[in-house]
Formats: structure tokens, C-alpha cells, sequence
């Protein structure tokens, strides 16, 4: 039996081709919003750095009505480090809408997630978004995609995918690019068509898988997850499944569907709904929630392991403890096995010492967002240079390889092909775009890809966009040069001074301005040479009768440059670490003390030997 008032429709897309806008589009034209009520753009990124980003990190639920049949729309990530998410989400839909950019076509995440798709084998609806753009090329995409589903063994229903084209910014869709109607209506229609109505056996025994987990003040964990078969009533007792295979008796105390942007308070609800329920604090990801009498669990998901891991550590800076409220390691490590319960990609482990833990992730956005979180809410913490896992397969020392794309103006092309030859990326496609724009397409080891975005925004002038994904792991490729260029690292405590920062200027670029707190080891610039130097950025003017602070007001200093926390993690090398306050990014020495450096650097040197 098929629950023919009811269709699950996951949005998924490469990053900014236009998922959250179009689910807003779709709320407001369905009547979800009062006449008066005002509408808040982007609504569906709800956290502050999603605001702040420009993009989807968490997969949300919402749901709106349209001739009389319930539509439960799941908004997924588009950027490859939360592909977590998405493996997960896809298995409460029955179908996918896969919004495609008018111009720029299917890009390496369009990929990633489609294959997640066709794999559980949803039904694909092609939304070509952006048709507005005056550079858009929509024919061509559509056959770009045609080629991505026959590159990814789709089966011949997927094959035959309807299209529909629309502009999200304007509210419009229509099946051609050029005969758009004034709203969402075609898009609507092709949902309820070609989206299979879920299974809805009301009859079987219970059985719900959770896919997602949230936390609300009041109500503590939520789980969230779709009824697969059965009938779920708030305030009912039920079995537990864990991942074990152990079964716990628990009590649902709220149950609740979706409609429009708000989570509904229901009695009862069927299979086919997707759901949030409450009352069960021990809940994770991957569980089944089973009926008492016959409780049998679901297949467990399977997410795709981590390929990029870095040490989280407390601060032992001079600085520690003077920005922050959680500085300690009980502190930090309870934050970070809290954080595993929800961020399923994410890996934590102990190590050797109790004030550092190995923390694994699917890239550097995927991590360096966790951080950022952990900042804002007063944590404390340094961590070291991002490196790669590495696999033996077959006998052999594997790495992780990533599918990266490159828009690239013409001029700079030869030199960003030349950047990643030393980086050991192998070059797979050439296509000319519109408008002198070439598009590149590399297989690159991961490790290649730390520190090279900074290199790239520079070599294009700001013009470029990249964008990767992970591959596979194949064969390591040897080693890859670093940062080619040293560090200025302060020799003594104390506050940057203008007279200082003036006189040190022309040995390279500084990262801090006049009147900052430095500390011996702190790196305040990066040399113009392949050397570290000391120097002292704290050092006044000796002032006398004759030479007075007055002329302090005539110096010029060059804009220092400012690194994002981003940025930081990909610049460091080896010795070094991120000191990350809720105030600061500090970069700085693993040996604060020169002479500690200089025997830790003959140490290495030896070793080498």
C-alpha cells in the first residue's frame, strides 16, 4: 500500500548552485508564510556560520502542501566535507530533485551525491537552476548530465530523468528554458508525477531508522528518521536497537511531522512520514526503533571513512587561559566525544598524552568548522597540521586521492597547471567555457591540496574558483614540497610597535599590526626567504631630546595580511601549530624557545640521516 498524500524529496546539488534559495521559493509560494510575515532569505541555513558562509552544513527538514498532497523536502549540504550528511539523509527520500547552475553544469559534489542517489536507487528529477544568468548554456548542461548518469551506471528509468528549468531568485520554472511560467507550478507538478509515493505497511510491526539527531533546550535529544513500516504513538514504550545488537526498552515521550518551517505535535503517525521524536537521551545515529513485541533492527549506515586527521591540544601558550572559559583537557575532550554523537564523519581518539586527541575528518572545511564552533562557544585549544590517513592496500602504501576542478581565467592556466604538476596532480579534462574561462580537471592526492587554495586565489587575482572531492585511495606518489618560504617568529615578549614593524618590513609580509601582544615563538610574518628568522617586533624607539615620538607619525606600514582560521591551518608546517582563542588565530612555534628549536631542528637532521 502506497501513502498517496504523502512524497520524501531530498534537494541535492554542488555547493551555491542554488538548493537553499529554491527550497525558499518553494515555502513561500506554497503558502507556508503568513500574507504579512516576514521572510527571512535563506532561511533554511539557520546557524550563524551558515549565514555567515553562504552555505548548507547541516541537512534540514521542512515540508509544504500542494494539492493537497504533503511534500517532506530534505535541504543536504553541497559541499564534499559534510557528504556525511547526505549518505544519511538520502535514506528517509524516495526521490531526489538534483538542482544543476545553468552555466557552470555538473561540478565534482553534483557528482558525489548523485552517485549516493543512484546507488539507493532514487527516482532523479534534473532542475537546471539559474536560467537567468546571461552567460547560461541550459541544452549543454542537460547533456552534461545525461553523461554524468551514463559515467555512474545509472539504470535506464533513472535514464529517463524529466527536466525542469527554473530561476530560484526569481520564483520561476518551466520545462523550457525559454516558455518559463510565472511560478513554481511546473516544478510542483513533476514532483508529485514522477516522485513513488512512499511504501506505507501500517499493518507490520514498528520499524524506524534514525538518520539525524538534534538537541533542543527544553526537550533535549531529538531524533529524527523515517517510519519505514508500522505505526509510532506518542508516549508509547519501544525496543531500541542499538549498533551492538542490544535492545533497550524506551519510552517516547513527543512525537512529531513537519509542515512548513515548524515541527507539529502529533498522537500518531504511519510508515512513509518522516519524523522527530523525543524522550530518549542515550538515542544515535544508525539505531532502530523497533515494536516491543517483535523488535528487529534495520541495516545500520554505512558512512564513507575520514581522510584528513590533526591534533587538538590545550593551549600552552604564555597566552593561555587570558581569552576563553574551557581550557582544560577534560573540558575539551568531553566536547569533542559530545560532538561524535551527531557528526557521524568524525572520528576522535585518544592518544599517548591526556592533553592531545586525534581528531579525523573528511577535509579541512569539515574540521576547521568544528573548531570554529568550539571557538565561539569559549573554547581554548592549538592544533597541529592537518596531514592525510594513510592506507595499506594489497601490501601497498595508499593515500587519498581527490577529483579537484578549476575555473580558471585563460592567462593564468599555464601557471596553475604548472602549481599542480609540483604538486603531483595528474591532468584528466581541458574545456573552454564562455567568457575566457577555461575549466581544468585534476586527480590529485590530498595531500597536495593543503595550502594550495591560498597559491591559487593569488596565481588567478581572486578570479578562480576550485572545487574537489574525494576519489579513492591509490598508491602514495612520494613526497610533495611544502610552504616555500619561512616564517618571522618573535625572540621576545611584550607589544608590536610601529617603529619595530617599520624597520622589519622589508624581510617580508607581516600578519600582525602595531600594538598586538606577541610572545617569544609567536610567527607575526612570513620571510621573503626559504629561512625562519627571530626578530624582535616589540622593540621602542629610544627617545631623547633630540629624537622624539612625534616621528613615529610619519611611518608607513604595509597592510598586514590576515588569516582566517582556514588560511592558518593550511599555512603551517610540521613545527608548528594554530593557537585558536574565542578572540584570536595565532600562529606559533611547537618550540617556543630558540635554542629548543635550533636542537630539535639537528635532531630531525640527524634522524634523517
Amino acid at each position: 500500500m502506497q501513502a498517496e498524500n504523502l512524497r520524501n524529496v531530498a534537494i541535492i546539488a554542488h555547493v551555491d548552485h542554488g538548493k537553499t534559495s529554491l527550497v525558499d521559493v518553494m515555502l513561500k509560494q506554497s503558502g507556508v508564510y503568513r500574507a504579512n510575515e516576514q521572510i527571512i532569505e535563506r532561511v533554511m541555513d539557520s546557524n550563524d556560520l551558515e549565514k555567515e558562509r553562504g552555505i548548507t552544513i547541516l541537512s534540514k527538514n521542512t515540508a509544504v502542501t500542494w494539492n493537497d498532497v504533503k511534500i517532506n523536502i530534505v535541504d543536504t549540504p553541497g559541499h564534499a566535507d559534510f557528504g556525511g550528511e547526505v549518505e544519511r539523509v538520502l535514506k528517509m527520500v524516495d526521490g531526489v530533485l538534483l538542482v544543476v547552475d545553468a552555466f557552470e553544469g555538473p561540478m565534482p559534489q553534483t557528482k558525489f551525491v548523485l552517485r549516493k542517489a543512484l546507488e539507493l536507487n532514487l527516482k532523479p528529477i534534473v532542475v537546471i537552476n539559474k536560467i537567468d544568468r546571461p552567460e547560461a548554456r541550459p541544452y549543454e548542461v542537460v547533456d552534461e548530465v545525461l553523461e554524468l548518469f551514463i559515467q555512474l551506471d545509472a539504470n535506464d528509468d533513472q535514464l529517463d530523468f524529466p527536466v525542469v528549468y527554473t530561476s530560484a531568485r526569481q520564483g520561476i520554472a518551466g520545462y523550457e528554458p525559454n516558455e518559463l511560467e510565472k511560478d513554481l507550478t511546473p516544478m510542483f507538478d513533476t514532483i508529485l508525477k514522477y516522485i513513488p509515493a512512499p511504501e506505507s505497511d501500517v499493518e507490520s510491526p514498528l520499524q524506524m531508522l534514525v538518520t539525524t539527531l538534534d538537541y533542543d533546550d527544553y526537550l533535549g535529544k531529538i531524533a529524527l528518521g523515517r517510519i519505514v513500516r508500522g505505526t509510532l504513538t506518542a508516549n508509547s514504550h519501544v525496543a531500541l536497537i542499538k549498533r551492538d545488537g542490544t535492545i533497550e526498552k524506551v519510552k517516547i515521550v513527543k512525537l512529531f511531522t513537519f509542515q512548513g518551517l515548524n515541527r507539529i505535535d502529533t498522537a500518531e503517525t504511519y510508515a512513509g512520514e518522516i519524523v522527530a521524536i523525543s524522550g530518549i537521551p542515550k538515542i544515535n545515529i544508525g539505531e532502530t526503533i523497533a515494536s516491543l513485541e517483535h523488535p528487529e533492527a534495520l541495516p545500520t549506515i554505512d558512512i564513507d571513512e575520514p581522510t584528513l586527521s590533526m591534533t587538538f591540544m590545550i593551549n600552552t601558550s604564555p597566552f593561555a587561559g587570558t581569552e576563553g572559559k574551557h581550557v582544560t583537557s577534560r573540558k575539551i575532550r568531553e566536547r569533542l566525544f559530545k560532538e561524535i554523537e551527531t557528526n557521524v564523519s568524525l572520528r576522535v581518539e585518544e592518544t599517548d598524552s591526556t592533553d592531545a586527541f586525534q581528531v579525523s575528518g573528511r577535509g579541512e572545511l569539515h574540521l576547521s568548522i568544528l573548531i570554529e564552533t568550539m571557538r565561539r562557544e569559549g573554547f581554548e585549544l592549538q592544533v597541529s597540521k592537518p596531514e592525510v590517513i594513510l592506507k595499506e592496500i594489497d601490501g601497498k602504501k595508499c593515500e587519498p586521492y581527490e577529483l579537484l576542478t578549476c575555473d580558471v581565467p585563460e592567462t593564468s592556466m599555464g601557471t596553475i597547471i604548472e602549481l599542480l604538476g609540483s604538486r603531483k596532480a595528474e591532468m584528466l579534462n581541458m574545456i573552454t567555457l564562455t567568457g575566457g574561462i577555461t575549466r581544468l580537471e585534476f586527480l590529485i592526492p590530498a595531500r597536495g591540496l593543503i595550502g594550495f587554495r591560498n597559491d591559487f586565489l593569488t596565481e588567478t587575482r581572486g578570479e578562480g574558483i576550485m572545487s574537489h572531492v574525494f576519489d579513492s585511495y591509490k598508491p602514495y606518489r612520494g613526497e610533495i614540497q611544502g610552504r616555500s618560504r619561512g616564517v618571522l617568529v618573535s625572540s621576545d615578549p611584550g607589544e608590536s610597535t610601529a617603529y619595530a614593524l617599520f624597520q622589519l618590513q622589508d624581510r617580508g609580509t607581516m600578519f600582525i599590526a602595531p600594538g598586538v601582544k606577541v610572545y617569544e615563538g609567536m610567527i607575526v610574518g612570513e620571510n621573503n626567504r626559504e629561512q625562519d628568522i627571530d626578530l624582535n617586533v616589540a622593540r621602542k624607539k629610544q627617545l631623547s631630546n633630540m629624537r622624539t615620538s612625534a616621528a613615529d607619525e610619519a611611518l608607513r606600514l604595509n597592510t598586514p595580511r590576515q588569516l582566517t582560521l582556514e588560511k592558518a591551518l593550511e599555512y603551517i608546517n610540521d613545527d608548528e601549530y594554530v593557537e585558536i582563542t574565542p578572540l584570536s588565530i595565532r600562529l606559533r612555534k611547537k618550540h617556543l624557545d630558540k635554542n629548543s628549536r635550533v636542537k630539535s631542528e639537528r635532531r630531525r637532521a640527524l634522524g634523517g640521516k
